[in-house]
This record gives structure tokens, sequence and C-alpha cells, in this order.
């Protein structure tokens, strides 16, 4: 697809991943719709990418955990009158520690941002895509979502339906003029683990956003259906159609096993 000219929106844009999103796509030409919960990163982000690429930018401040949020931003778009051709869902965030230690108000909102925005958001935006005969989402999974995770139960959880729910809709989708596309990486330099609270949950060379989101538009445009950045990440993916579910959840389990309890 090309996105010159075109609108893109990307949630969780006020930094890491979505950031780099933002910042690429607007080296390519689009127009962006950046969300995020910071208003005013959004805007130094905003202001920075339209004088230095020339493209238009709208900035939404909103908390996608919130019920009806999605709603609202559909809304908002059709009053500005955008069509957005490029959907990225990236807002999302990890809990870590044994699940009952962890605040259920918390994971909760775990659920809501990580599952329940990415399906209302893309039942708003998906029917004007198909349409328009042309569009497409990005997913972003995370190599989380191949496998069960101890001590990161709801976000293994919530990541696994977001691969799996992407896959599905790429078949639905795959003559409509529609790409669907799941990114999952492994371990990035984001501020993830900041809001996580621990490097504990972290598991092996960190890569950068930069390059995960380069790797990702290059996938896309070869038509591919996800992409797990960097081979180590890729083969721990696979790692666990080779072993009992009983062998996963020890190797896994011992790797994400809080240092304190």
């Amino acid at each position: 697809m090309n996105i010159k000219g075109k609108w893109s929106l990307i949630t969780g844009a006020s930094s890491g991943i979505g950031e780099q999103f933002a910042r690429q796509l607007a080296k390519e030409g689009s127009h962006l719709v950046l969300v995020a919960r910071s208003e005013r990163r959004l805007n130094t982000l905003a202001a920075e990418l339209t004088r230095g690429y020339g493209i238009q930018s709208r900035v939404i401040p909103l908390d996608l955990s919130a019920a009806g949020a999605a709603g609202e931003l559909y809304q908002k778009c059709q009053q500005l009158n955008l069509e957005i051709d490029l959907l990225v869902n990236n807002a999302g965030f990890a809990t870590h520690g044994l699940f009952e230690k962890v605040s259920g108000e918390r994971q909760h909102e775990e659920v809501m941002l990580n599952v329940a925005a990415v399906v209302d958001m893309t039942h708003s935006f998906l029917p004007g895509m198909l349409q328009r005969g042309a569009g497409a989402v990005i997913n972003v999974s995370s190599t989380a979502g191949f496998q069960p995770l101890p001590y990161m139960a709801v976000y293994g959880a919530t990541k696994a339906f977001v691969l799996s729910f992407t896959d599905a809709l790429w078949w639905e989708n795959r003559d409509r003029g529609v790409q669907f596309f799941a990114l999952c990486p492994g371990s990035t330099e984001t501020n993830f683990f900041n809001v996580v609270g621990t490097e504990d949950a972290s598991v092996g060379t960190k890569d950068t956003p930069e390059r995960v989101v380069a790797v990702t538009l290059r996938a896309m445009k070869k038509g591919k259906q996800y992409v797990v950045p960097g081979l180590r990440n890729y083969l721990g993916a696979q790692i666990s159609r080779f072993m009992t579910r009983r062998q996963s959840l020890r190797l896994v389990g011992n790797m994400l096993r809080p240092s304190k309890q």
C-alpha cells in the first residue's frame, strides 16, 4: 500500500514503537492522527513531523482503556473528515507478578486496552476501508502471544488474542483490499518495562523501536501476514511447537519468575 498523502492513525503514539511508526510513516509522506494520553508529547511530536516532512497531523489525547473510547475516537475522526487508510493498534501495557498479587483493577485496564480497544477500533474503522476497497491494519502483538506466560498471565493471554484475532481477519479480508498484519516484537528499548515496574519481565537482548518498525513496514510491503523482528526472537517464538506445554511453561516460568515475591 502506498501511504503517501493518506491518513494513518497510531495509538500509543507518544513514545516507543508508536512514536517510531509516526516518524517512519511521516517520512513516507503519510498524514498522521496521533493518539495517546499525553497531549503534550503528542503535540511536540506532531509539530516536529509536520515541520520536518510537510505532512498534516492531528492530535487526539485519549485513554483507550476507558469504556466507549474507541467509538469516541472514531466520531472525532468523522467530525474532522478524516478517512483512515492505515490503522496501527499499538497502545498496550503489561503487568508482572503472581496473579493474585497484581491489582485486579490494573489487570482489567490491561484487558480493556490490549484487547477490547483493538476489537473496538477495528470495528469502527474497517467498514470504511472495505467501502473504499483499500486499507491496512497493524495490530501489535508480541512474542508473548505464542505461549502462556507464568507471572505475566494476563499480558500473554491478551497478546495471544491479538495474534489470533489478526490472523483470522487477515484470512477474512485477504481478497477484499484490506491487509491485516501482526507485529510480534520481543523485548524492545521502550518505556514498557518502566510501566511494568521491573526488568524481570525482560528476556534476551533488547531491540530498538526504530529497527522493529522498519522491519515491520518492509514485511508488510512484501505482503507478509506477521513478523517477529530478530532471528533469536523468531526462534524463541517457535520453540514451543517442539516442546510439550508443560516443558514450555517450565522454561518461560523460570525466565519470568519475579526476583522478589
